[in-house]
């Protein structure tokens, strides 16, 4: 036992010591269903019974805790089964109650909700739980880290050791928390070093579980023995069989659960506490648990029997009684007394007993519909008290005939039940005079501790409130102007040191204070040199992207909107003007095909001498050539003679080795060449030509194929019969064409130029955005990557180009990474004489903007875009937007920022274009901003009625210039340009084996049967024959066989060019003959033809990411790199490419020879010398002014100079197969310009080692300048491999050949699985793109292939700091009636209340709460203009609540008492208060949650103190008072609209539906005075009053969301709180993260990453931002305060320059 409690403590530090690696992150990211996982069903139920506003033995609340918690997680996606292992039941014994709690939880879970619930399982460590995981593949497990007792912690540790063995991932139940979208909680990934871990201590760990099993059985036999004597588990199964059996006899028309139980638990329980007391009497004391001798006081049977009828009483009033009169019981707070405890603990057993027995009587009609309310112990205790209280002074109480009369049922069955003894009549209740309850001087809660504040709001009016909520404020109380708290806003004394401040005052703007990129105006020559500098880097970075060239834009006035559109009628003859340009062109193209013909005669021969040497490499070469050449008839030619040698080699080839095995190689290029010559050139062709194709038709075997294109007979060249079959390549040109050519099908392109676009012929779906852009509507456009949708952006800054120098379009990009792509898109494409002190392209992102606001193309993202909207001061700015581009807007529906770009689309009045890959409901994406734009329509006309009525009115430049279509319009296209072939990579014997995975793989009967095939779900040409074989193998008789057989196919049949159109209707018709196949009763076959598709999926244990450079060889070998690898975790994505450059260094080392390191070293220090020989031999040449015998020495020592230069370069060169670098696509001096802008990045040097061994990396932590390295050498061609995150999924240009997944995350979706995929394939150079799959479990991937992208679901739009911010808009901005109608849109126009009319309800509500608080804390007044620090408030909105908490403490003082300098009159202050100063900043800006459990580490810390200390005194109690009053404001505010609760379905359990409702019992005196606690239960969910709750526990800091009413629609968590304590479910402290303190002392990363737990690159993230908000202030105070010597602002910019000076260091 004793090796066995080390080990568990060795098991314990281990997992606690993962515990600050642990991410806290969404669980359910994006998917549509989320990711299978698993919930511990034990886990659930200590969490829940943990709540502090349970009360113990409240079994219906304990249950509406469980479904709020599922169906929580069903409402975001969650795709879970539930888990109770048998053997977890043992960790019970203490507590009998909650085993029969878990018994009656599972049997609710499986007969009245459809969650799956699993109870085969014996132990996590069986092979059946093995088995399971193995074939059901969980992404994690949900797990508490800590039980009700030591024992039970141990069963949860050896759980999460097994999980994280099996590579099942975990997350604990502790701080868990959940909005609208999403559900948060620590996640500890399964890692190499966790099944190191278990594999080196498999034994013990079996060992260990047996001990604590057996020791467990032990404690459970001494638990039992005090209560049960004698009996053994197995009697206590057998007698409560029997009670049952007995009960079936009384009731054989059955019952209710409630009363079964309470009939069954009563009458065996008192037939035990009769023997119990027989067997006491033969003893003199008796052993009750823990071995304890007690003697003394045991109460009779009679009184037991009392205890027995008031729970009868109890049981009826749960049968009888609605929820809403129960919600109004009063609450009794005395505890039981402790002599009644052993019957309560029998009662509870028997309660289990029958429970676990329930499944044997089937046939008994057993109505388990109220499992989840079997007993009250809160209401027991009130009637107890009654009955021993009350009814004793002499209130007596009638009970209602209808309870009376069923109290008689129960009581009368029970006593016919006990055949042992007599047990009385059912009336009187109470026979003896024992108190059950303990005395206390204030038993009885029947109401609220803490009194609620005033119901009502204060006035505040102003045109936008009014205008926005009119319509609800009547319904509403408000306070009268006498009101003490509306006479306390006149304004409080401000503190005394504040009188310098002037809190009014503007401040400048998030724009303003963004570090210039490099300073426009500067006259100062470096300034210059660094702004040319970085243009010219621009358009090389331009240049890497695309290779257009760039285009000189000229302004030519706006076109009238008849121009744009309407094409000029046909005239009836020619102009002389126009017959002149006719014939010019005519000229020029004669002279165009000339140069051709001169330029092919010059080309002709080589080509031809290549084609002759090896074919393909001379096709490579013709086919170079076609690109460039413009004349079709050189073209012909080219194609000609192209297919005259393929012809040549496929003959040679066959008389060769082709008679035994064919290289179909040269067949696909003999039909690709007559592909190109049919489809492109036909009315081109010579008789001849005619002849030769179909002579190459006859010698590929296509017979028919030749006899249909040229029928003729009399062919000179007949091949015979015999002679054909050795040429023939055997199979049907159709499944040749499909088979081997997918990839090189031509796809359909539409053959007429449109004048709008010159450098390509757009396709249909192409020319309707152009034609959207000229009319100056709006769109939504929904096309995949690589589609060519990003072309229409161009096309839109053109045109406003050409139009003026004033119009401007913003493009909005949703990475940093993604707006410098964009940028130096746009500059390397256009240049333009503008104006001086305006440019073309302008940048604006958080770190830095560059001519942001004198550009006329601004690139930017959605946050700094939104920054200028909502300034008051920029609406001039505003004014000039043409036209907004959206880029990836689809991040609408993500997790960080969503809400920003709702309210860019609907605070802009320009036409906008929204593109992305990856919608799954555009259409109501599309009807939501329609109506957005009919707003502004509206608006508009009012605007232009305004100006009319005015006489001689100005009308406004802009408002002429803007004038657009208020249409929206929805422009989808699915079709990809190039195919994706999808890959599983497995190890086996110790290599890497790929197998193809067929989309019909992923699919399921039963998915098809629901859903059908999802749409983009496509097949390339050889999937679909794969899948025609599949079928025709399945079925022999299979009647459509033949009618789907290639060659018959309706659309190939006799067909010489098989198009990519053709090939996806063959794939459709094989799609639906499958789904009828199901449709038709045949699912048995169709299920066989999935399985068969599906290839052989293995688990492979170990360290997966130790093959990554196995599988890079393995892809350089196939010829399938430059490739993308995804990985979700920073650190893996470093290491990976680190541990990749590792083993080709070391693959270098083993192929060179034994002596080279010494011989270089030779060589080096001969260098060296002839070197020194050559410098000084120079010094004697100036001396000897040239002497012929010393330039014979210089030439000899400079001649062995280079010859051991060259020699010492060959010994220490990189071997090709040791490197990915292409060396020859990048000139050096290229190379070194991107290597030296990293010079001094902190990655720099290791970015520029990988790069040369052709690797790269890229993640979010990474400088721009880091990453740009990465993008541009990737896309040159020059890194071939590169490891990413996320990142790379928006829209970066990055394509490849290969994306490789190869680590799986909650992060690989069906949105980012969809982005990322899409890189492969590069246009124009890939026909196919591949995806692998490594070390992704098999149902995971068939889950990414046939999941929709998620549906774009509305944030909850509005905080406090945007309320604030709308208003500042509305009151100060340039233009007051537009501020106006910016704000409106935005209050009116969430997407989360489109079409919702509660949702716009609720949002109103909201607002109104925010005015509230916003006037009390003097934000503003009450016409609701903005006052005091509302700049300071609002331009810290990125930390709300925090930004609050900060101007209140600026307001009372507290920083003024706290920045002492070290002596009168100094400006420097010491190290302490600096200190302290952090240790608050870091309190309310730097806050990270540790997992509660890992304060029980024993760990030690080198450098950090790791958990952040509170804030001093002075500050606790400011925020403690802050806090409470934002609370009971909050309160009050949802007291006031809790009559918008649906309570018909509060009074429903939120999972199962099972619903208590029903007639009030009005007959009953007793049930009157029990319920009679109305008052004060307002805002809280009827289920949480009935464990004595009132409305003051929203009062109470962290009150969870289940609390409040749910059909309000609001989350309580939407209070601007700041808990300086956080608690989690089972009310342990959460310690905060103490990072920015640790490093303002250390000042060491590394210290951070070792100690803090945090990755580098996320602390460097974590610490950049608390730099800049430090900044923020800094600036802000400084702005603020006109006392240059006032000691807070002092302080801060001291503070803000040595964090900033440390931050640099790193």
């Amino acid at each position: 036992m004793e090796e066995c409690t080390v080990f568990l403590e060795t098991l314990s530090q281990f997992i606690l010591e993962q515990m600050p690696k642990a991410q806290y992150s969404s669980l359910f990211n994006d998917f549509v269903e989320s990711e299978f996982f698993l919930i511990d069903g034990d886990s659930l139920l200590i969490t829940c019974i943990c709540e502090k506003s349970l009360k113990p033995g409240q079994n219906l609340h304990f249950f509406y805790l469980v479904e709020r918690y599922l169906v929580d997680l069903n409402s975001k996606g969650g795709h879970f089964a539930i888990v109770f292992f048998k053997d977890a039941q043992y960790a019970y014994v203490d507590f009998p109650e909650l085993l029969s709690l878990r018994t009656a939880l599972i049997l609710h879970l499986q007969k009245n909700t459809t969650i799956n619930v699993c109870t085969k399982f014996s132990r996590c460590l069986s092979k059946e739980w093995n088995i399971f995981l193995e074939e059901n593949c969980p992404y994690f497990l949900v797990v508490a880290d800590e039980g009700l007792n030591h024992l039970q912690t141990h069963f949860l540790n050896l759980l999460i050791i097994q999980s994280w063995s099996m590579e099942v991932n975990v997350v604990l139940f502790s701080g868990q928390s959940s909005d609208i979208l999403r559900l948060y909680a620590y996640f500890m990934p399964s890692n190499y070093n966790n099944w190191i871990f278990f594999k080196e201590n498999a034994e013990k760990i079996v060992n260990t579980y047996k001990t604590l099993l057996k020791q467990l059985e032990e404690c459970r036999v001494l638990a039992l023995e005090p209560l049960l004597g004698n009996l053994k588990w197995k009697n206590m199964m057998e007698e409560a069989r029997e009670a049952l059996f007995l009960l079936k006899q009384v009731w054989p028309e059955g019952s209710d659960i409630r009363s079964v139980l309470c009939v069954t638990s009563c009458s065996w329980s008192l037939g035990m506490y009769h023997r119990f007391l027989e067997n006491r009497k033969k003893t003199s004391s008796v052993q009750i648990g823990d071995n304890q001798q007690v003697k003394g006081h045991c109460l009779t049977l009679q009184e037991m029997e009392d205890l027995c009828r008031l729970h009868c009483l109890s049981v009826v009033f749960l049968l009888h009684l609605p929820l809403s009169q129960r919600a109004c019981s009063r609450s009794i707070t005395s505890h039981w007394i402790k002599d009644i405890q052993p019957f309560f603990k029998m009662k509870r057993w028997c309660e289990y007993f029958i429970l676990s027995n329930l499944n044997i009587f089937k046939s008994w009609n057993l109505n388990l519909t109220h499992l989840s309310d079997l007993s009250d112990e809160p209401l027991l205790k009130s009637i107890a008290f009654y009955y021993e209280t009350e009814n004793v002074k002499g209130l007596h109480l009638n009970l209602g005939n209808t309870i009376m009369k069923d109290y008689e049922h129960l009581w009368n069955t029970v006593s016919k039940l006990v055949r042992q003894f007599d047990v009385g009549k059912s009336f009187p209740l109470r026979t003896t005079k024992l108190q059950f309850l303990r005395k206390n001087p204030s038993p009885i809660k029947d109401g609220s501790n803490e009194k609620m504040p005033n119901l009502g709001f204060i006035p505040v009016s102003s045109s936008v409130i009014n205008k926005f909520t009119g319509d609800i404020l009547k319904d509403f109380p408000f306070l009268k102007s006498d009101d003490p708290i509306v006479t306390s806003l006149v304004k409080q004394k401000e503190f005394d040191e504040l009188v310098h401040w002037h809190s009014h005052r503007p401040l400048s703007d998030h724009y303003d204070r963004t570090k210039q990129h490099y300073y426009e105006n500067s006259r100062d020559p470096d300034a210059l040199k660094s702004l040319q500098k970085y243009q010219r880097f621009q358009r090389f970075y331009g240049n890497s992207l695309e290779s257009v060239s760039s285009k000189l834009i000229v302004t030519q006035g706006i076109k009238s909107k008849k121009d744009c559109h309407e094409p000029k009628s046909k005239k009836t003859h020619e102009t002389k003007a126009e017959i002149i340009t006719r014939e010019n062109k005519k000229r020029l193209f004669e002279k165009e095909e000339q140069k051709e013909e001169q330029k092919w005669n010059a080309l002709s021969f080589s080509i031809e001498k290549t084609l002759k040497e090896n074919l393909i490499s001379g096709i490579k070469n013709l086919e170079d050539f076609l690109k460039s050449c413009k004349s079709n008839s050189v073209k012909v030619r080219v194609e000609m003679l192209g297919l005259t040698a393929c012809l040549k080699a496929w003959k040679e080839h066959c008389r060769g080795e082709g008679e035994t095995t064919k290289d179909l190689e040269i067949a696909i290029q003999m039909m690709k060449r007559i592909h190109s010559l049919m489809e492109k050139y036909s009315e081109l062709l010579q008789e001849a030509d005619q002849r030769l194709i179909v002579r190459c038709l006859r010698y590929l075997g296509f017979g028919e194929l030749a006899h249909s294109l040229y029928p003729t007979q009399d062919v000179v060249d007949d091949i015979k019969e015999k002679k054909n079959n050795k040429y023939s390549i055997g199979i049907g040109p159709a499944r040749f064409q499909l088979q081997y050519m997918g990839h090189h099908l031509i796809r359909e392109e539409r053959k007429d130029p449109d004048p709008r676009v010159q450098d390509f012929i757009p396709d249909t779906w192409q020319r309707e955005l152009l034609d959207v852009v000229d009319k100056y509507e709006s769109a939504v456009i929904v096309a995949p990557t690589s589609s060519g949708k990003t072309y229409i952006s161009y096309y839109c800054m053109e045109k406003v180009l050409k139009e003026s120098d004033e119009g401007v379009v913003v493009y909005v990009a949703p990475t940093k990474a993604l707006v410098n792509q964009v940028a130096a898109t746009v500059q390397h494409r256009y240049t333009k004489n503008l104006p001086g002190g305006l440019v073309l392209c302008g940048v604006f992102t958080r770190d830095y903007r560059h001519n942001a606001l004198n550009c006329q193309v601004l690139v930017t993202v959605p946050a700094c875009l939104e920054i200028l909207l909502l300034s008051p001061h920029r609406q001039n700015w505003v004014k000039r937007i043409r036209y907004v581009i959206f880029d990836e807007v689809h991040c609408l529906g993500g997790e960080i920022g969503a809400e920003i770009w709702e309210h860019l689309l609907v605070m802009i009045r320009c036409p906008f274009l929204a593109l992305s890959a990856t919608i799954s409901n555009p259409e109501h994406l599309t009807e939501w901003l329609q109506s957005v734009k009919q707003y502004w329509k509206e608006e508009d006309d009012i605007m232009a009625r305004r100006i009319a009525s005015k006489k001689n009115a100005k009308v406004p430049k802009d408002y002429l210039q803007a004038r657009q279509s208020y249409k929206v319009r929805l422009v989808l296209y699915g079709e990809r340009y190039n195919d994706l072939e999808k890959y599983v990579c497995s190890v086996r014997h110790g290599d890497i084996c790929f197998d193809h995975f067929h989309p019909c793989a992923a699919l399921t009967t039963d998915h098809i049967e629901r859903c059908g095939f999802p749409s983009d779900l496509t097949f390339s040409p050889r999937e679909s024959i794969q899948l025609y074989d599949t079928m025709l193998q399945t079925w022999e008789n299979w009647p459509n066989a033949q009618k789907l057989c290639p060659e018959n196919f309706i659309h190939f049949k006799n067909k010489l060019v098989i198009k990519k159109l053709d090939a996806r209707k063959y794939e459709e018709s094989l799609k639906a003959e499958l789904a009828s196949w199901i449709k038709d009763g045949n699912e048995e076959k169709a299920r066989m033809v999935l399985k068969k598709l599906s290839p052989h999926s293995s688990r492979h244990s170990g360290n997966m990411l130790q093959q990554f450079p196995l599988l890079v060889e393995k892809l350089r070998e196939m010829g399938k790199l430059p490739a993308l690898f995804f990985l979700f975790n920073v650190g893996a994505v470093e290491k990976t490419a680190q541990n990749l450059m590792d083993f080709l260094e070391e693959k270098q080392e083993m192929k060179r020879p034994p002596k080279a390191d010494k011989e270089a070293h030779i060589m080096a220090s001969k260098l060296r010398k002839v070197k020194k020989s050559l410098e000084k031999q120079k010094i004697i040449d100036e001396k000897s002014h040239k002497n012929p015998r010393n330039l014979d020495k210089t030439f000899i020592h400079e001649a062995e100079h280079d010859h051991l230069l060259k020699s010492l370069e060959k010994n220490l060169e990189m071997p090709q197969d040791c490197t990915y670098a292409d060396q020859k696509v990048m000139d050096a001096e290229s190379l070194q310009m991107v290597f030296h802008r990293v010079r001094y990045e902190r990655k720099g040097p290791e970015l520029k080692a990988l790069a040369g061994r052709g690797i790269g990396y890229h993640h979010r932590a990474m400088t721009n300048k880091e990453k740009q390295l990465v993008e541009i050498l990737f896309r040159k061609g020059f890194i071939r491999v590169v490891t990413a995150t996320g990142t790379l999924a928006l829209g970066v240009n990055m394509p490849c050949k290969s994306v490789v997944f190869a680590q799986n995350s909650v992060y690989l979706d069906a949105l980012n699985y969809r982005q990322m995929s899409g890189r492969a394939g590069r246009r124009g150079q890939d026909l196919l793109g591949d995806v692998y799959f490594f070390n992704i479990p098999f149902p995971k991937i068939g889950k990414l292939m046939k999941s929709k992208v998620p549906e774009l679901r509305g944030q909850f739009p509005l905080s406090i700091s945007l309320i604030l911010r709308l208003l500042l808009l509305a009151s100060k901005g340039d233009d007051p009636e537009d501020g106006q109608a910016k704000v409106l849109s935005v209050l009116k126009h969430s997407l989360l209340s489109f079409k919702r009319p509660k949702a716009t309800e609720m949002l109103k509500l909201y607002f109104l709460f925010s005015l509230q608080l916003l006037v009390k804390e003097g934000y503003i007044d009450q016409e609701g203009n903005p006052m005091g620090f509302a700049g300071l408030v609002s331009h810290l909105h990125y930390h709300e609540p925090s930004n609050l908490v900060f101007v209140n403490f600026l307001v009372r003082g507290l920083f003024h008492n706290l920045c002492q300098p070290t002596h009168k009159g100094s400006k420097h202050f010491s190290q302490d208060v600096m200190e302290k100063l952090v240790l608050v900043l870091a309190n309310l800006f730097g806050r990270i949650y540790l997992p509660a459990k890992f304060q029980d580490a024993n760990l030690e810390f080198y450098q950090s103190k790791v958990f952040l200390d509170d804030l001093p005194k002075d500050f606790g109690a400011a925020l403690e008072e802050y806090n409470m009053q934002v609370q009971k404001d909050f309160a009050c505010f949802l007291l006031i609209v809790s009559k918008l609760a649906d309570m018909k379905q509060e009074y429903q359990l939120p999972l199962s539906k099972i619903s208590f409702t029903g007639k009030e019992c009005e007959d009953s005196q007793l049930v009157s005075h029990l319920m009679n606690c109305k008052e004060g239960r307002t805002a809280i969910s009827p289920f949480v009053c009935l464990s004595g709750n009132f409305d003051d526990v929203l009062l109470e800091p962290g009150t969870p969301s289940h609390v409040v009413l749910h059909t309000i629609g609001l989350n309580h968590l939407e209070a601007p709180v700041l808990w300086p304590q956080q608690f989690d479910s089972q009310g342990r402290r959460m310690p905060l993260n103490a990072y920015a303190l640790d490093f303002y002392k250390h000042g060491s990363l590394v210290g951070l990453t070792q100690d803090n737990g945090l990755h580098e690159g996320d602390a460097y993230q974590l610490l950049k931002d608390f730099a800049l908000t430090i900044k923020s202030i800094s600036v802000s105070l400084r702005e603020l305060c006109e006392n240059e010597d006032d000691n807070v602002v002092l302080a801060f910019e001291q503070l803000s320059e040595t964090f900033m000076e440390k931050f640099a260091e790193v």
